[in-house]
């Protein structure tokens, strides 16, 4: 897992933007979404082909995460990359961004009946859970996914991001969905890049000026759950 402390100048930072660090002084559980990105074999698993060593260890907090997202009464979105429709609606980025092995590999790793699409198996989905394909490095840019219109459909407002890369696809879906009106939090023990230093660019720029950052433990302590709201 990473290493990651908010260094001094970002905090001064967001606090002349907003006034404090976190704009969550409380999360509620009943419409909060935990987004699990990409947190599949082909990006996790041991000798896979884009093997992110870091994202075995953030598998722990997502667990834990997941676990309370349910109890509080949120839902839990598991976010898998699918080769399928890639070349029709991401075409410049197979043919001219990636080697024609690279491309080659990417396509054949992350069909969807291949063991590389599946969730990494030490995490804990459950059938109730949503299941979300995206083509795309963010899940909200349009011809990714339908990840919005679900969400939307469950009145959700926050969403917990965790998953890998940090700077890639976990960062590319956060911001897209603070631009779509969403209240995000990067939480940064839950995901993992492949150097400190990319994981912790990601999220010094995520806070300067899209959302918040947050352990584990800190969006633990600030999810309220729905029946808590509901007798207060």
């Amino acid at each position: 897992m990473h290493p990651y402390t908010i260094p001094a100048a970002v905090k001064d930072r967001v606090i002349r933007r907003q006034g404090k660090l976190t704009s969550h002084d409380s999360i509620d559980g009943a419409r909060t979404a935990l987004v699990v990105v990409d947190m599949q074999n082909y990006f996790v698993a041991e000798g896979f082909p884009l093997e992110v060593p870091h994202a075995r260890g953030i598998v722990p907090n997502i667990n834990r995460l997941a676990r309370a997202v349910r109890a509080a009464g949120g839902i839990v979105v598991w976010l898998q990359t699918t080769a399928a429709g890639a070349l029709e609606y991401w075409g410049n980025f197979h043919r001219h961004m990636l080697t024609p092995e690279r491309s080659k590999i990417r396509l054949a790793h992350l069909d969807e009946k291949a063991e590389d699409f599946a969730i990494y198996p030490r995490l804990e989905p459950l059938p109730t859970d949503l299941r979300v394909k995206k083509i795309k490095y963010s899940a909200f840019i349009p011809g990714s996914s339908d990840i919005d219109a679900r969400l939307k459909s469950y009145g959700i407002e926050s969403l917990l991001i965790t998953g890998t890369l940090t700077n890639v696809c976990c960062e590319s879906t956060a911001r897209d969905a603070m631009m779509l009106d969403y209240r995000v939090v990067m939480v940064a023990d839950g995901n993992a890049s492949l150097t400190d230093e990319e994981h912790a660019a990601a999220l010094n720029n995520f806070l300067i000026f899209f959302g918040d950052v947050l352990t584990t433990d800190e969006t633990l302590a600030r999810l309220v759950p729905a029946a808590a709201r509901q007798s207060a």
